[in-house]
């Protein structure tokens, strides 16, 4: 089943939904298929009922007699004339699997609906059981949704929907390759300065900024000025609406503190702990549903066991908290030229820097086996003692070779002096 023309990249994805509407195995029901808001999964997903034939139901937040009034709908549509009123979830369950018996079932943005409705879940488990209801056809059920966390805990655990799944799909952003093919950018140095801003996402470019890039490096400062510093296009808000899109982050100034501090450099626990004036024990929820959510990742230092680094995975926030979060009143009043030639060097230093070496080590890692005479163990950043100048060196790219009876072997690419922090 070839992938349609209109899907750019996502090679991978497709093959594995396509492995999953076809299989001739009768025990693949269930697929779950996450990722941020704007990574194209419901474009993927409707090309895929297109093309295999099948039903999609996009959730909103709402309560569950209005979810469950819609849903009925939106059901009755596609039988002509019919109309259903449904009085809870395993009643509307039911008539869906006995309504659409062949093809996809999509019920993208979950988490809406697990919210209103936390018995949902389990519900769909009794469905899927090899008596269930679910089995009397042959349809398969694809839950979609953006909040990372909520979407994570499905299959986690004692989770109800724990080992029912045949397919974990995350739709990740595009890799800066295809990135930079996106935005039709061919200057490496633009395309890394547009990166460490939008990062991958795909809909930043067509929805958000209405297809403006830049013509090239003299036109990237206002292009900046034209598109996220300017508050009348919605790329300006994204970076909060990230935040709170996240169904487990409820103290925002808490949150926005932990990300403003590993912006400014703050990488260990204890770092970022003293400098939002916190206990290190008080940031460990923070810090865990943060990097629940996908908008940090615990990296290990390359050379000191046990010790971890913490990095902002989302460009458009890292960009935010460093650049944006502490200017927000002016940006908002318009002055947004003043607030760049402000930030611009803070950009340099606080977003570019710590983006380009996440870039390279990314490279690295995906490096083939000539470059470093074998494929790559690991590929990590760390800190190594400087006891002559009493400093910490700070090494931006470390290749681990392969672990060999415990031993490790490495080669350092990037290295620079930290002093003594």
């Amino acid at each position: 089943m070839p992938k349609p023309a209109r899907i750019f990249e996502r090679d991978e994805e497709w093959a594995g939904l396509v492995r999953f509407a076809t299989s001739p195995c009768s025990d693949v029901r269930l697929g779950i298929v996450y990722g941020r808001h704007r990574h194209g999964k419901t474009f993927l997903l409707e090309g895929l009922v297109r093309e295999v034939g099948g039903f999609i139901f996009t959730a909103a937040e709402a309560t569950q007699a209005e979810a469950l009034a819609r849903f009925g709908r939106e059901l009755a549509a596609r039988t002509e004339g019919a109309q259903y009123a449904f009085a809870n979830w395993d009643e509307a369950l039911e008539r869906l699997f006995a309504v659409v018996q062949e093809g996809i079932i999509v019920i993208d943005e979950f988490p809406y609906l697990t919210k209103a409705s936390p018995s949902l879940p389990s519900l769909i488990q009794h469905a899927l059981d090899p008596r269930g209801y679910a089995r009397r056809g042959n349809a398969r059920l694809l839950l979609c949704g953006s909040a990372m966390g909520v979407m994570g805990r499905l299959l986690a655990g004692n989770a109800p929907l724990r080992g029912r799944a045949s397919l974990e799909l995350i739709v990740r952003p595009l890799d800066y390759r295809a990135s930079a093919e996106f935005w039709g950018i061919d200057d490496p140095r633009l395309a890394v300065l547009v990166h460490s801003i939008v990062g991958g996402t795909p809909a930043y470019r067509r929805e958000f900024v209405a297809g403006d890039a830049p013509a090239s490096m003299k036109d990237f400062d206002a292009w900046v000025l034209r598109t996220v510093l300017n508050r009348q296009v919605p790329l300006f808000r994204e970076a909060r609406y990230l935040l709170a899109e996240e169904a487990d982050i409820r103290d925002m100034a808490l949150y926005h503190a932990v990300l403003g501090a590993i912006a400014a450099g703050n990488a260990t626990r204890g770092g970022i702990a003293n400098h939002i004036g916190r206990k290190s024990p008080d940031i460990g929820h923070p810090l865990a549903v943060l990097e629940d959510s996908h908008l940090i990742a615990r990296e290990a230092d390359a050379f000191r066991k046990g010790k971890s680094l913490f990095r902002i995975c989302e460009p458009l926030i890292l960009f935010y908290e460093a650049v944006m979060r502490s200017e927000w009143p002016r940006l908002e009043r318009g002055r947004s030229e003043a607030v760049w030639r402000d930030a611009r060097g803070r950009f340099l230093s606080q977003v570019v820097g710590p983006h380009f070496e996440g870039l390279c080590r990314e490279w690295a890692l995906l490096a083939e086996p000539e470059v470093f005479g074998e494929f790559p163990g690991e590929v990590a950043a760390g800190t190594v003692a400087d006891p002559g100048n009493r400093a910490q060196i700070e090494i931006d790219v470390a290749v681990l070779a392969p672990e060999e009876h415990g031993l490790r072997g490495a080669s350092c690419l990037s290295a620079r002096s930290s002093g003594t922090r």
